[in-house]
């Protein structure tokens, strides 16, 4: 089972990197606190000192098209935010 899937890149996530040095990844639905905190100190090699979970619900998407109105519903999937030791950075760029 691969634990973490992606980390997530947006605006809300940056100011939380900034100001309190927390981390967003997608996390298999699977995965509990203990397997993803063990998962980022193998990978990123940094000290964790929190891990909070959610699982955020999908959303529901329609759109109208030339073949006629589409609906469905986008996925769901399980938010890890990861709290690490003071001085301690991430950098998502070096890591293949």
């Amino acid at each position: 089972m691969e634990i973490i899937k992606k980390p997530i890149l947006t605006e809300k996530a940056s100011l939380l990197t900034e100001k309190l040095n927390r981390y967003a990844f997608k996390v298999d639905h699977r995965a509990n606190k203990i397997q993803i905190k063990s998962a980022i100190e193998e990978m990123f090699g940094v000290t964790v000192v929190a891990v909070n979970t959610s699982v955020v619900a999908g959303k529901a998407k329609s759109r109208y098209t030339k073949a006629g109105f589409v609906s469905g519903r986008a996925p769901k999937y399980k938010k890890a935010i990861i709290t690490i030791k003071d001085g301690e950075t991430i950098d998502f760029y070096s890591v293949i």
